[in-house]
């Protein structure tokens, strides 16, 4: 039987971990540092911090640890899984190098532009006046992007030429030689492919469609992400693979060409444009709250998966293929600017439900907020208008004080 350790503390782990444990050959798994929503018999919290390496790795060899997923992206471009494989200990997860995907847009426009595959038209800046000059130049709307990581929420749709000043102002007030990255809009229907990439095979997931703004109608601040459904009806298969063998492929044979092999979960951004897909962005770990509607259609082995893509040995998945799988994120009052702790956080939530715990804490034996996004409550059934009923007929009976959207898979409906 063996011992898992899952990295990091939001619902996207939380469900890695409850995924792991329902594994027959799981004895235990530990979340590093996880939240209090998350603990069972047999599922631990660590109070280890995510990008505290040396502490972790030497977690895993004092408790004997087969076999650790990384969930979160700091984790990965701090070089987590290079320390554990220079511990000879079992990881699934970008190495530093190959988690620069996420960790610089600078590096992944660039590439992508290297090996000609699809994506916004883009600048890169490292001084104001620079960068503003340019934009004077472009039709709006713009999208700017900081260089580094930024959780979900590094991206602004610049609609008006005030808007992408203020950006521009507040980025380089900050730091004098900030990288941003100016991109062009494009228009079209989003949607998320994550591909599990071991040692010569890769296994892609039922796609998803993610909700980054706050409010109903994707107005509001952009934010890590405030619900997801999967799979995803009106994007068609010859589409998803069209997108699969035109910017995935070519992008982890790129990574190959220049000396960064890709291994582990490679979330590509897709936007189904007028002309084909186009990569948005790519993240080098699951999203959230994707994650948490895309993993429990997983019907075979979710240990036997990770561990047979880490060590070489030929696997299989199945999904299911006859519901839809709704997650709608529960938030604190305030997010994401300054969410407030201390609100009720509901504890359990009604068959067939399923609730994914984050920025909860434990007090008097209640859950309360402690963080932005505190939960993601998972309904399924038979389509995305049933899917829809079953979740917000629960939530919107609760007496609870948490923000939350009430139109997540409106997009699949022609809302």
């Amino acid at each position: 039987m063996a011992k898992v350790l899952v990295i990091g503390n939001g619902a996207r782990e939380h469900i890695f971990a409850q995924q792991l444990i329902s594994s027959p050959t799981v004895e235990h798994v530990f979340v590093a540092p996880g939240n209090p929503g998350m603990v069972t018999d047999t599922i631990t919290t660590v109070d280890i911090a995510v990008d505290a390496i040396a502490e972790l790795v030497t977690f895993a060899q004092t408790n004997a640890i087969e076999l650790t997923l990384v969930g979160m992206e700091n984790a990965l471009v701090a070089g987590v899984v290079d320390a554990f494989n220079a511990a000879n200990l079992k990881i699934f997860g970008p190495t530093k190098a190959a988690a620069m995907l996420e960790g610089s847009k600078s590096f992944t426009k660039n590439l992508l532009a290297k090996y000609q595959i699809t994506t916004a038209k883009y600048a890169i800046f490292t001084n104001y006046q620079a960068a503003s000059d340019y934009i004077h130049q472009q039709s709006l709307p713009l999208v700017l992007k900081l260089d580094g990581l930024a959780f979900g929420k590094g991206v602004t749709i610049c609609q008006d030429m005030a808007t992408a000043e203020q950006f521009l102002q507040a980025a380089y007030a900050r730091q004098a030689d900030a990288q941003i990255v100016v991109e062009e809009f494009l228009a079209g229907e989003e949607f998320s492919i994550f591909t599990f990439v071991g040692k010569n095979q890769i296994i892609t997931t039922p796609i998803a469609q993610d909700h980054k703004r706050l409010l109903d109608g994707d107005r509001g601040p952009n934010t890590g992400g405030m619900g997801a459904y999967s799979p995803v009806p009106h994007i068609s298969q010859s589409i998803i693979d069209t997108a699969v063998a035109t910017l995935v492929k070519p992008t982890l044979n790129a990574m190959a060409t220049e000396g960064t092999p890709f291994t582990g979960i490679l979330y590509t951004g897709v936007i189904l444009t007028a002309n084909g897909p186009k990569v948005i962005e790519f993240n080098v770990r699951f999203g959230d709250p994707e994650a948490q509607v895309v993993i429990p259609q997983l019907t075979s082995d979710f240990y036997q998966l990770i561990d047979g893509l880490v060590t070489g040995k030929q696997v299989q998945a199945t999904w299911q293929a006859t519901d839809i799988y709704l997650g709608v994120v529960l938030a604190a009052p305030g997010y994401p600017t300054k969410p407030l702790a201390g609100y009720l956080v509901p504890m359990a939530v009604p068959t067939p439900l399923a609730i994914d715990y984050a920025g909860v804490k434990l007090v008097d034996g209640q859950l309360q907020t402690a963080g932005g996004r505190v939960a993601t409550i998972v309904g399924h059934a038979k389509s995305v208008f049933e899917t829809q009923q079953v979740v917000y007929n629960y939530l919107d009976k609760l007496d609870i004080s948490l923000q939350y959207r009430h139109d997540i898979g409106a997009k699949a409906l022609g809302k």
